[in-house]
Parts: structure tokens; sequence; C-alpha cells
């Protein structure tokens, strides 16, 4: 019995090396090649796991946070042989998904989800171009599913019409931009849509005649025109 218990620990310890020989490997060249697995400085705990072809990134890595000496799985980046795209997921400590897409390396490309706290259901969908900046709409949802932001975006600026909703689909305001900037007509609504305030902005400044009503009556006007102080000179 001695002697087959020393036999079973003698096998299990070759298992054990020939495991780990087999990863974090390099090819003939010093580039990474094969299951990759990394921890966390001075512990056990796995950082990140994952597949090298010659270098290159392939199938699923999974990526650890170190909770209490534990490893949390916190997000996952699944490649393919051809270029360095993968598809992204990042998830909380109990495994939900918070928010996934595309990643060109660090770089955010194409459709990316956010998601609710507390349900599978949307909290922001945006769109990036190949530049990791945001373009079309950028719509931010209320947990019943009504859109209550509506913003359009070129190459990463606001431009166009923005718009805020009550969750009962009701305007709240609406702005307009230019190239990142506040520029163009503006209007706020109370909770039954009716306008209360509209005006201008110039260059992200309040310009022009500012109308404010109450039960759809004009009850005031302020007049933000740009007027240049003149200094008179001494002589």
């Amino acid at each position: 019995m001695k002697f087959l218990n020393i036999g079973l620990l003698i096998f299990l310890w070759n298992i054990t090396f020939v495991l780990a020989q087999d990863i974090n490997q390099f090819d003939t060249q010093g580039k990474r090649h094969g299951i990759w697995q990394k921890k966390f400085d001075g512990t056990k705990v796995i950082r990140y796991e994952g597949e090298f072809l010659h270098g290159k990134e392939i199938g699923v890595f999974k990526f650890y946070k170190n909770i209490k000496n534990k490893a949390v799985l916190t997000a996952t980046k699944e490649f393919n042989e051809n270029d360095n795209i993968a598809y992204v997921k990042f998830l909380a400590s109990n495994g939900k998904v918070i928010s996934e897409g595309k990643m060109n390396g660090k770089t955010y490309i194409g459709t990316w989800k956010y998601y609710q706290k507390n349900s599978d259901k949307l909290l922001t969908l945006e769109e990036y171009n190949g530049n990791g900046q945001l373009v079309g709409k950028r719509l931010v949802y209320y947990p019943n599913g009504q859109i209550a932001e509506e913003q359009n975006y070129t190459d990463g600026k606001l431009n166009g019409v923005s718009k805020w909703f009550s969750e009962k689909n009701i305007v709240l305001k609406e702005y307009y931009y230019v190239n990142g900037e506040l520029h163009g007509m503006s209007k706020f609504y109370n909770s039954k849509g009716e306008l209360i305030t509209e005006g201008e902005y110039k260059r992200g400044k309040k310009d022009g005649m500012w109308k404010f009503y109450e039960n759809g009556k004009l009850i005031e006007e302020k007049d933000f025109t740009y007027k240049p102080k003149y200094i008179k000179k001494t002589p």
C-alpha cells in the first residue's frame, strides 16, 4: 500500500509537470504560442487566460479581478486569426453582462450595448467609427424601455438636435449642437409637454431674445444679445 501511494504521488506530480510545461510557451521565434495563463503578482489568483497562435490571440480570452483572493470573471474577449478585432463583454461580479461590443485593440468600434443594472434591457446604445469616435444616434433608455435621451454625433462631437424625454414619451428639452457646441434654437417643456422656455445659443452662449411662458402665455422676455462695452480712453 505504501509503494502504491508513492507511485500515485509520482504519477500526479508527472501530470502536473506536463500540464505546467504546456502553458506559457514560446515558439521558435520567441512569440507566445499555445495556452497562456497569468496570475496576480504574489498570488495564485488567475489574472487572465487564453490561447496564442504564434503571438496572435485566438479564441476566447478571460480576464479576472482579484476579489478577496478569488478570481472573479470581469471580461471576455473573443478573437479570430485574421485581425485584432475582438467581441468583448464586460461583466459584473455576479456574472451579469454590463456591456458588449467590438474592440480593435483598445479602441471601441461598431455598435456597443450597455444594459440596465437590474435587468437585461438596454440602458445605452452607441455607435463608433473605426477611430473609436461616436457617430450617428446615441440612445439612452429608461428601465421600461422608453427612450430617455436621443443625441446625434459626427466624428465624436455632438451635431444636430438632442432631445430628452419623460417616461411617458413627452419631450422635456431640445438642444441644437454644431461641432460639439450649443448653437441654435433650444426649447424647454414641462411634464405636460407645454413650452416654458425658448431661445438660441450662439457658440455655447445664450444669444438674442429668450422667451418664457406660463400656461401657454408669454410672461417674460430677456435679451441676451451680446453688447460690447466701450471703454472711454483718457486723453
